[in-house]
């Protein structure tokens, strides 16, 4: 299907659910939808359930579509070509110090690149993990582009020792002019980049007429407008108005986390919630009204002590004497309600995703560009698995 007409049946299908994914979750004390059937349907799944249906998300499009009839055509739209690449074999000296799944990442990444011996942009570059790959691979010079002094040093240092001809320039790529790190006949890459950062580059690869631009985005809402502001001529054409909220929505399929670091979430969450009900009641006000993060070894604590933070972060004055666990029930009952709207909010989750990453592909496509789109690694190694890859097309 051309990219257009895939962007335009998307846009049409995330326009008619609205009211099931643009909502925030912890405004909500019950259901913010009058299907009853919905609503009976989600009171009776178990927390195990719901834990089970969100790590599935082609389980989640069966569940859903007999209750929201436009859900039937996501599992079409939202499906992309992935064909498994062989992973080349790395040097132990070019492999140490990359951790096992960033390193399967960056090797599944590389793998469905065509670069050869073209020169590199590797953009927002770390330690230039992924340009030592390429530098390794044939591609006669890489220039990695990283804001932070440190790993720029430390990424130098590296190729040096490995006799990868690479060069890093440190630069603040929001701030600083980099055109001169950009040339025609150059491969542009940029693994996982995160909102602005990634926008860009693609703006700065367009406009030098890069020969290839290879990217994966990543964290659409990092350094952008509250809400968003289209790239395409079809993203500045749909009514669709996307906010920081819905951009994050777009990232909340993750990787399994381990079961301590999932029982301090789910308890974090409790307690935001639970104070969240007792500030309403002391305050009167009923929207829900953030609270700063916090380390994390708090939520080993008791949930009083959290209150009494987070009230003062809030300049609520708490009364003297109040019936903390009263509250902690509270917030375990809305905690109950929030997983599952948000439960129903990832349902659209890929497919928002896809939405922006069309808007790019579109973008890259109207600037001269042939644009394909796949996946370039399972979901089990990273959800933000997609890859776009534009060739400059020759008159």
């Amino acid at each position: 299907m051309p990219l257009s007409s895939l962007f335009i049946q998307l846009d049409h299908c995330l326009q008619q659910t609205r009211a099931y994914w643009q909502c925030v979750a912890f405004d909500y004390g019950e259901f913010p939808w009058s299907d009853e059937q919905l609503t009976r349907f989600l009171n009776e799944l178990g927390d195990e359930q719901v834990r089970e249906l969100d790590a599935d998300q082609t389980r989640l499009y069966e569940v859903f579509a007999d209750f929201i009839p436009a859900v039937e055509e996501l599992s079409q739209l939202t499906s992309l070509p992935y064909s498994e690449q062989q992973r080349a074999d790395l040097p132990f000296w070019l492999s140490n110090g990359i951790k096992g799944r960033k390193l399967l990442q960056l090797q599944d990444f590389v793998s469905h690149l065509d670069n050869g011996e073209q020169p590199v942009l590797e953009w927002c570059a770390g330690k230039g993990h992924l340009g030592r790959i390429l530098a390794h691979q044939g591609a006669q010079y890489v220039q990695s582009v990283e804001l932070q002094a440190n790993l720029c040093e430390q990424g130098q240092h590296s190729a040096k020792q490995q006799g990868l001809n690479m060069h890093f320039r440190c630069a603040d790529v929001l701030q600083d002019n980099t055109d001169d790190c950009f040339t025609q006949q150059q491969h542009a890459v940029a693994l996982h980049a995160c909102g602005r950062l990634h926008q860009v580059f693609m703006q700065q690869a367009i406009k030098a007429e890069c020969d290839k631009i290879s990217l994966s985005p990543c964290c659409y809402h990092l350094f952008t407008e509250p809400t968003y502001e289209a790239m395409s001529k079809e993203g500045k054409q749909s009514a669709l108005q996307l906010t920081h909220s819905d951009m994050k929505l777009a990232l909340q399929e993750t990787v399994t986390a381990p079961s301590r670091v999932t029982k301090v979430r789910q308890t974090e969450v409790t307690w935001r919630l639970g104070f969240d009900a007792l500030r309403r009641e002391v305050t009167g006000v009923e929207r829900y009204v953030s609270v700063p993060s916090i380390n994390k070894q708090i939520f080993s604590g008791e949930f009083a002590d959290f209150c009494q933070w987070a009230a003062k972060q809030k300049q609520v004055e708490l009364p003297e004497s109040c019936d903390y666990q009263h509250y902690l029930r509270l917030g375990e009952q809305r905690k109950r309600i929030t997983d599952r709207i948000e439960l129903v909010r990832h349902i659209f989750r890929r497919a928002i995703e896809l939405w922006l990453v069309l808007d790019r592909a579109l973008y890259l496509q109207q600037a001269g560009y042939d644009v394909q789109l796949s996946e370039f690694c399972e979901k089990s190694l990273t959800p933000r698995n997609i890859l776009i890859q534009a060739n400059k097309i020759t008159n």
